[in-house]
């Protein structure tokens, strides 16, 4: 088999291969493994990864939402330094590939593996039965080498998606960004909505469009950086319903501390700081723009707090 295009014959390759949904902190270990081998002997590091998640193919009852999106995972792994990155559409005919007929094909005939890592807990091929030992001694008889990188812990637990999964859900954005290694985010274009937030004072950009895969936080009140074209601004976010509204649907709502102008039809980026309060009911608009005030105040005092400590 050739090698995919844009990816040199002339030299081996040091290959790591997962999901990497998050591309989280353990994640990174592994990537900055690679890329030191890669660079001590001379070949290219090449990461290969999947879309979409395994688990929507083979138990699509069990497929987790996602932290990362295909784009956002591929921005992420543009800072990374890696010579390549191979996306694979995983398919129920890749989903069949017993580990042997994967490492055979794809790595060693298509990527020209010389060294394999990888992390502490993976597995691929038919029912993941490709973990360490089978790797290991498949690499024996294909010569290649394989190496395992330890997990990296927070909290004194291994950081894992499934665990940043968890701690997203539950609105812990400040362990869920010591488990990423930076806040999480969502990505969405700001729409025309009914103007309320204008009419109460507090300007919003409605965003819309997020993937229904994505993993989107709790509802509530957060205090949020939004990422524009013009820069990083820091806002407060509504996320859910909005019950002071009778009939008013769900939105999600990014109000900016520091900006004013046109964002419609533009892509913003959120990044989650800090969860503030949950969705409440109101008795009326005037007791509603009190109690924005003190959210707007506590965001700035949130955001300027998290700034002295580690700047975004």
């Amino acid at each position: 088999m050739s090698l995919p295009r844009g990816i040199p014959s002339d030299r081996g390759t040091v290959v790591t291969v997962g999901t990497f949904d998050g591309v989280h902190r353990g994640h990174w270990a592994v990537l900055q493994e690679i890329q030191s081998r890669a660079r001590a002997s001379g070949r290219r590091s090449v990461l290969v990864t999947f879309h979409p998640h395994p688990l929507q193919i083979v138990r699509p009852q069990d497929a987790p939402p996602l932290l990362t999106t295909p784009v956002e995972k591929k921005e992420i792994l543009a800072e990374s330094g890696l010579d390549y990155a191979v996306f694979l559409a995983f398919t129920p005919a890749l989903a069949r590939y017993e580990p042997r007929r994967f490492v055979e094909e794809i790595l060693v005939g298509r990527l020209g593996v010389e060294e394999l890592v990888i992390g502490y807990d993976h597995g691929f091929g038919r029912g993941r039965s490709g973990d360490a030992e089978t790797l290991t001694r498949i690499g024996r008889e294909l010569d290649f080498t394989v190496d395992v990188v330890g997990p990296v812990e927070t909290d004194h637990e291994p950081i894992s998606s499934s665990q940043i999964r968890r701690w997203v859900a539950a609105g812990d954005m400040p362990r869920a960004r010591a488990g990423l290694g930076r806040p999480y985010s969502i990505r969405g274009v700001v729409v025309k909505g009914d103007g309320r937030g204008r009419v109460l004072g507090f300007p919003t950009a409605n965003l819309a469009g997020f993937p229904p895969d994505k993993l989107l936080p709790p509802t509530g009140i957060y205090a949020v950086r939004g990422v524009t074209r013009s820069g990083i601004h820091p806002g407060a976010l509504h996320l859910g319903p909005r019950p002071t509204f009778q009939g008013a649907p769900p939105s999600v709502e990014l109000h900016l501390l520091d900006f004013e102008g046109d964002l419609y039809g533009e892509e913003v980026r959120v990044d989650f700081i800090r969860f503030l309060r949950g969705v409440v009911p109101f008795d009326s608009a005037e007791s509603l723009v009190r109690q924005m005030r003190a959210d707007v105040w506590q965001a700035a005092e949130v955001l300027a707090e998290d700034s002295r400590r580690d700047p975004p």
